[in-house]
């Protein structure tokens, strides 16, 4: 019988990389499955933003369900920016600007959680190394560990030795 995992449980994991390695297989999917379906409807909704679309701008969910231009079979209530409206009669110029900001922001993110993971391999990084962050004893590149084996591929992953990996033979 399956263990239910709870936030608690999580928490007390003192490094992120152990964390998501603690998630159960089926969690995982559903987190993947969920950005999966937002990339899909992100890269063919048009205009694309490398065929004359706008950076920043994520197509609204409402237009890409059901009877509309879209690529969703069923209603979507809510968009994922603005979910009520409150931006609508924002310039173009302001809207543009938010985009800009929001694409900065996910790049600090990106910067900052890749800064975690390296402190939490034991590298030193200015301004992470006072807080005292556990050593990682999971593979940080990792998606899927041994808790995930019955997955499809996984199993023969786990056997690649990347340690060895581009050495010399």
């Amino acid at each position: 019988a399956a263990t239910a995992l709870s936030y608690g449980d999580l928490s007390a994991i003192p490094a992120p990389v152990d964390q998501w390695a603690a998630v159960p297989t089926a969690g995982k999917l559903q987190i993947l499955g969920t950005i999966a379906v937002l990339e899909f409807v992100g890269e063919t909704m048009e205009p694309h933003y490398m065929r004359g679309g706008k950076p920043g701008f994520y197509p609204s969910l409402k237009d890409a369900a059901g009877g509309g231009k879209g690529n969703i079979p069923h209603p979507v209530p809510l968009d994922l920016y603005d979910p009520f409206g409150f931006f609508e009669g924002d310039s173009e110029e302001k809207k543009a600007r938010g985009r800009n900001v929001e694409i900065n922001n996910g790049r600090a993110a990106m910067l900052g959680i890749f800064g975690l993971i390296c402190a939490s391999k034991g590298l030193i990084v200015p301004g992470l190394d006072s807080l005292g962050i556990a050593q990682a004893t999971a593979e940080p590149m990792s998606y899927f560990g041994p808790n995930d084996a019955g997955l499809p591929f996984v199993e023969n992953m786990l056997k690649f030795d990347i340690a060895s990996f581009g050495q010399p033979q």
